[in-house]
C-alpha cells in the first residue's frame, strides 16, 4: 500500500516543475560556467564545442568565465543553481583536489553536483631546461639524493595536480626537491624556458609546444602508457615506479537533481560534438587530450578514485593553497 507523507508530498511537488520542464527542454538560453579565466584549456574546450552544441540542442549557449578559488567559486554557482538543465559547469582536475585543499568549500563535491561526462585525460610531463644535466627521471633522483633540496621544479600552483604528483613521486623515490609554485602555466613556463628553475611539470597540453620547439626536454610522463604525441618519452611506471599514474582531466557536471533525460541529452550532444572531425582535431592535437567521453557513472567512479588518491597526499603533507 502506498503511504503518502507530508514530506513526500512536498518533495514530489518540488520536483514536479523540473520534471515538466524536462519534457520541453531546452526552452531558453543555456549557461556553461567555466570556473577559470579565459585562455586556459577548460575555456578553450567550452568555446570549441559551443557552436556544435547550439546546433544539436537548438538553443543559445552562453559561456561565462567565473574564476576564483581553484575553480570552486564558479562551480559553487552551478551547484547552488536550479536543476533545470540551464546551468552546467566544465571542470579541471582541481575539482577532485579542492575538497582537501581549501579550508572551506561552499558546496559538497559529491552530493551537490551530478556527473555528466568525462571529456578526457592527459598525462603530466616532467621536463628539464636543456642546460641541465638531466636526461631521465633516474638522473633527477640521483642528483636530488646527492644534494637534497637543491633541485627546483615549477608548477602551475600550490596544490595543483602537478605539485601533488611531484610530492608523491619524491616521497616514493626518497628524494628531496624544491617546489616553486606559479600562478598559472604561462608564468611557470616562462621561468622554465629561461632556466630560472631546473624542472617543470605540467599537462602535455602545456608542455608540448615548448618541447616541440626544443626549449625544454621531456624526461618522463605520468600516464599508464605513452601518449601518442610523446612516444619517445618513458612513463613513470617504466622508470621503476609500479602503478604510478597521474592525469590532468576535464569533465562536466550539473546541479544535483537535474532530470536524467536532460543530462543524457546534453551529454550525448556534447559527445557527438567532440567527435566532429574539426573539434576532435583541436582537442586531441591542439590540447593533447585523450578523449574518454564516458558518461555519468564512469565519471562518478573516476572522481571518487581521484579523491581517494590525492586527498591523503594533501592531508599528509599539509599542503595549502598559497
Amino acid at each position: 500500500m502506498l503511504i503518502l507523507t507530508r514530506r513526500s508530498l512536498i518533495a514530489g511537488a518540488a520536483a514536479t516543475p523540473f520534471v515538466a520542464q524536462a519534457q520541453n527542454w531546452p526552452s531558453g538560453p543555456i549557461r556553461i560556467i567555466v570556473p577559470f579565466p579565459a585562455g586556459g584549456s577548460v575555456d578553450a574546450i567550452a568555446r570549441m564545442v559551443q557552436p556544435g552544441l547550439q546546433q544539436r540542442l537548438g538553443a543559445t549557449l552562453i559561456i561565462e568565465n567565473r574564476a576564483g578559488a581553484s575553480g570552486s567559486a564558479g562551480t559553487a554557482a552551478v551547484a547552488k543553481s536550479a536543476p533545470d538543465g540551464n546551468n552546467w559547469v566544465f571542470v579541471f582536475d582541481t575539482h577532485a583536489v579542492n575538497p582537501f585543499l581549501l579550508a572551506s568549500m561552499p558546496f559538497d563535491t559529491e552530493k551537490d553536483l551530478d556527473p555528466v561526462l568525462l571529456i578526457g585525460t592527459a598525462p603530466n610531463v616532467l621536463c628539464a631546461h636543456p642546460s641541465r644535466p638531466f636526461k631521465t627521471l633516474a638522473d633527477v633522483i640521483a642528483a636530488a639524493k646527492a644534494k637534497p633540496d637543491t633541485i627546483s621544479y615549477a608548477t602551475i600552483g600550490a596544490g595543483s595536480l602537478g605539485h601533488l604528483t611531484m610530492v608523491l613521486l619524491a616521497k616514493q623515490a626518497g628524494a628531496g626537491l624544491v617546489h616553486v609554485p606559479y600562478r598559472g602555466g604561462g608564468p611557470a613556463m616562462n621561468d622554465a624556458i629561461a632556466g630560472h628553475v631546473d624542472l617543470i611539470i605540467g599537462s602535455s597540453a602545456l608542455v608540448s609546444p615548448q618541447v616541440q620547439a626544443g626549449r625544454i626536454v621531456p624526461l618522463v610522463q605520468t600516464g599508464k602508457t605513452r601518449a601518442p604525441s610523446l612516444q619517445d618519452v618513458p612513463t613513470v611506471i617504466e622508470s621503476g615506479f609500479a602503478g604510478f599514474e597521474s592525469y590532468a582531466w576535464w569533465g562536466v557536471f550539473a546541479p544535483a537533481g537535474t532530470p536524467k533525460s536532460i543530462v543524457e541529452r546534453f551529454g550525448s550532444a556534447l559527445s557527438d560534438t567532440l567527435r566532429d572531425a574539426s573539434v576532435n582535431k583541436q582537442v586531441t592535437e591542439g590540447q593533447q587530450i585523450t578523449l574518454a567521453l564516458s558518461g555519468p557513472e564512469p565519471l562518478r567512479a573516476f572522481i571518487a578514485e581521484q579523491m581517494r588518491v590525492w586527498g591523503p597526499i594533501v592531508r599528509e603533507n599539509n599542503i595549502k593553497m598559497e
